[in-house]
């Protein structure tokens, strides 16, 4: 089995080594979110105890980066399928646990080089302290690309058009980014949208990428890897599960 996820793994890292396009269109609009954004709103956004804004959104921003490269890496699937590598795999003696396995391992591969792309550019910049914090903020990346790999999959293994695929990820990715705290501190929202915002996964990746580099963070760090724990493995199992079922 290890063997087989190996494989679909190293698959999806061919094609990102082979469409370096991917990895300039991946971090071009997060690099402007966070110079513009950061430095525009910097001025007129005040953080308890007087923190840079830019500071404060630069997390955000990694989080932005492994939201939409992890939950748009299930139009691998989508592509496999049209393509007709898709029936040919699952005809090869491997499970289809495998495959999921290969394909969200692959998916979190590819949205955590992103991100440390933009973490030593963030830090080239100043605009992040280099620290022993980014070896923790590491662990917090890989958990959050994890969960939305496997929502990725999720909605891909249910859908047979392409376009039906992008129009349901660009109706959910936008609620799933501003109400995670990566552009604002949570605690300055209402009731109603904090109450949301503890439903979301991304809360707990920016909150523990933030705290483990900047040192401040909403939950205590402990609260943040234990909940993407249990996110990553109810998301990865519920995928496996209706990935095995679509295409029995």
């Amino acid at each position: 089995m290890i063997g087989d996820v190996y494989t679909v793994w190293l698959r999806e890292m061919i094609r990102f080594t082979r469409a370096r396009s991917r990895i300039i269109s991946s971090l071009a609009l997060p690099f402007f979110w966070l110079i513009f954004i950061g430095v525009g709103f910097g001025s007129s956004i005040h953080l308890p105890g007087g923190a840079s804004y830019i500071h404060f959104l630069a997390p955000g921003i990694l989080g932005m980066i492994i939201l939409f490269t992890s939950i748009f890496s299930g139009i691998s699937v989508m592509w496999d399928r049209q393509f007709g590598f898709l029936k040919e795999i699952l005809v090869a003696p491997v499970s289809r646990t495998s495959i999921v396995l290969g394909k969200t391992l692959g998916g979190a591969t590819v949205a955590v080089i992103n991100a440390l792309i933009m973490l030593v550019i963030a830090t080239a910049l100043g605009v992040i302290s280099p620290g022993l914090g980014f070896l923790a903020s590491i662990v917090f990346m890989i958990l959050t690309a994890l969960c939305f790999v496997s929502i990725g999959l999720i909605i891909a293994s249910q859908m047979k058009s392409m376009e039906g695929f992008q129009m349901i990820m660009s109706f959910i990715i936008m609620p799933i980014f501003f109400l995670s705290g990566a552009l604002f501190p949570l605690q300055n929202t209402p009731a109603w949208m904090q109450a949301i915002a503890h439903a979301d996964p991304l809360t707990y990746g920016v909150d523990g990428i933030r705290g483990a580099i900047i040192g401040t963070s909403l939950y205590p760090l402990w609260i943040d890897f234990t909940v993407l724990i249990g996110f990553s493995v109810a998301l990865i199992l519920f995928g496996a599960y209706l990935f095995r079922r679509s295409m029995s």
